[in-house]
């Protein structure tokens, strides 16, 4: 039983590095980025393509995969959000859902087969402790999602551009008039959320071992599943919902079988919607009359 509390605290951990990206965008812009699994899907297959094509090792692949996500992020902001920013979210949303489409294009262009292997990360055996056994990647992504959550937190709240970020989320057009450049800190945005997807996309795929098309959409369920469980716009209800999805995909899949293993996630879903329709969040403000507050607030 440890063992899958361990395994499903760990695919936890990526699920939440996916859904601190998601609602960061919807926290601090009160968009939905549909294209934002397609983004990170786009970084690893550029990742691969490189690798397969000139042999490229781990310390490019990373930074590769990183700077082809964010570049990403930053077009799909460019195209489907800047031109949007006035209008209905609606949108935005279904611009970058095309956009979506076109990403996934160009990826599976670049690589046509169904399913490519990637490098793993760490050569060197399982750590055992008390008879079971943990990968080093596992323990690499339980780092990864402590860092990027509070590195976040810092970045949002200790620093000027986190002050610009709150000013923006408040008022927009206020902000723009102090001089704070809106539009290129909406870019800057979704680069940020889109590299900490691609910090997701890189453990996820050196864990798994391959990346087939449908990671796109894997990735952006998976990243707003989390982020809706734990309520859109804050960050600690984004760690808190990827933790309990993946312990409730572990502990449903290793009862019931992988077979069950969405169907309950889905239900958690909606029963948490019904019972608390802001997430867990949201329920927590509820309670003890904390103030509702703007762009991933902790």
């Amino acid at each position: 039983m440890l063992a899958h509390g361990l395994d499903g605290l760990t695919r936890g951990a990526c699920y939440a590095l996916l859904a601190i990206g998601f609602t960061l965008v919807f926290g601090i812009l009160r968009r939905v980025n549909l294209a934002y699994g397609a983004s990170i899907m786009l970084g690893v297959y550029a990742a691969i393509w490189l690798e397969r094509r000139y042999g490229a090792g781990l310390a490019v692949l990373g930074p590769v995969l990183l700077l082809v996500t964010a570049a990403a992020g930053v077009y799909v902001e460019r195209l489907c959000f800047a031109p949007h920013a006035g209008a209905a979210p609606v949108t935005a949303m279904a611009a970058s859902f095309a956009v979506w489409m076109q990403l996934e294009e160009l990826a599976t262009l670049m690589l046509p087969r169904h399913s490519y292997g990637f490098p793993a990360l760490f050569s060197a055996p399982a750590l055992s402790l008390g008879g079971f056994s943990l990968r080093p990647e596992h323990l690499l992504a339980l780092a990864c999602a402590v860092l990027a959550s509070g590195g976040l937190w810092l970045l949002l709240y200790r620093t000027r551009f986190g002050l610009a970020v709150r000013a923006m989320t408040d008022n927009r057009a206020g902000a723009a008039c102090v001089g704070i450049h809106v539009a290129r800190l909406s870019a800057l945005i979704f680069a940020l959320a889109s590299a900490l997807g691609a910090v997701a996309g890189y453990l996820i795929v050196s864990i798994d071992g391959q990346v087939t098309p449908m990671f796109a959409m894997w990735a952006t369920l998976k990243g707003m599943v989390a982020a809706m469980l734990g309520g859109l716009g804050s960050l600690a209800g984004a760690v808190a919902g990827g933790v309990l999805l993946g312990l409730i995909e572990t502990g449903s899949q290793s009862l019931l079988g992988p077979q069950y293993r969405d169907i309950c996630s889905y239900g958690l879903l909606l029963l948490v919607l019904l019972v608390c329709p802001q997430g867990m969040a949201g329920r927590w403000r509820a309670r003890t009359g904390a103030p509702a507050a703007p762009a991933a607030r902790p």
